[in-house]
């Protein structure tokens, strides 16, 4: 009985062992969570990491959001039904690629919803508002924010980027990309110099999916290309000293990997600047699956070289490892 209790006792500290040491080289792994999401947009606030991502299903079960929040980018909290239909009464389904942003203590989600076709259908891009970033949201208009194609331009997969003071809003599919200027409630748009509301921005190869950040005094604009079903879905970018272009296509910088995933695009990118840390964080297609919805949610670490390009993001089942934000005090 005493050696089966030493050996228990042995195993016991083997495998405390061997725990404390899984923890201290704990990774994200990917994907970060389980479940079909798509076109992720990742964000800080108030010292938490959150991903804001598409239920990827057929459209007439797109019908909610979901949100997911970490302290460390390896332990991610759920945040069910955030939004849905019955809190926008004018969407109907296909609820997706949101963009969060804050501004004033208030959380403004946009989202597309409907997926029109034509400027006779209902839908477009909608903003809906909420005290925390978890929700719940209400919808802010009662009606869409823009609802029309505009220089070719499907009314889908916005980003909004403050720049300053300004708020813009960078969206379109079917190959065509606007960006527009938001007022201070984010219930219309203030026109350009030129008294255009709307204004063309579309990079060479755009297909939709658009993204921005600032490194350097430099813009960085990047889109997916490519089929969102099919495996040559993919991200590339482009750099320019103003926020309007022009966007040079420089290359693609994430695109499948044998064995691991294809169709990896619409992505976001998580931005440590006390770090100089860039995180991208994308949907994939497992490797073998055909299944246009079976997308899921990734992260990787994104890298540059010593002229400021992005170098190609290596895809990878690990993910990342823990980065806990210091709380401010």
């Amino acid at each position: 009985m005493k050696k089966l209790l030493t050996l228990s006792l042995s195993l016991l500290l083997i495998a405390a062992c061997g725990a404390q040491k899984k923890s201290k080289s704990e990774t994200s792994g990917n994907p970060l969570f389980i479940g079909n999401y798509a076109d992720p947009e990742a964000i800080i606030f108030d010292g938490k990491y959150w991903i804001y991502p598409t239920y990827s299903d057929v459209y007439e079960k797109q019908v909610f959001m979901d949100c997911f929040s970490s302290d460390d980018l390896v332990n991610w909290t759920k945040h069910e039904h955030i939004i849905d239909t019955a809190a926008v009464k004018w969407a109907k389904r296909a609820m997706w690629a949101p963009a969060i942003i804050e501004k004033d203590k208030k959380y403004y989600l946009f989202f597309g919803a409907n997926d029109i076709q034509n400027n006779d259908q209902v839908g477009g891009i909608g903003v809906a508002v909420a005290d925390k970033p978890q929700g719940p949201f209400k919808d802010l208009l009662g009606k869409p924010l823009i609802d029309k194609f505009y220089h070719g331009a499907q009314p889908i997969d916005q980003f909004v980027y403050r720049d300053g003071d300004d708020f813009y809003i960078y969206y379109g599919g079917w190959r065509h990309c606007n960006v527009a200027k938001l007022n201070k409630d984010f219930t219309g748009f203030i026109p350009f110099e030129d008294g255009e509301v709307f204004k063309e921005v579309t990079p060479k190869g755009y297909v939709e999916g658009p993204f921005m950040f600032k490194r350097d005094g430099k813009y960085y604009f990047m889109w997916s290309e490519g089929g969102w079903t099919g495996p040559d879905y993919r991200v590339a970018y482009a750099i320019s000293d103003s926020p309007f272009g022009p966007f040079e296509r420089i290359g693609t910088i994430l695109e499948q990997e044998n064995e691991i995933a294809t169709g990896a695009g619409h992505h976001s990118v998580i931005i440590r600047p006390d770090q100089d840390k860039y995180y991208i964080v994308y949907h994939r297609r497992p490797w073998g699956s055909h299944d246009g919805n079976n997308r899921v949610t990734c992260i990787d670490e994104m890298h540059f070289d010593n002229n400021g390009r992005i170098l190609p993001v290596k895809m990878t089942f690990e993910g990342v490892k823990a980065n806990p934000i210091k709380k401010k005090k």
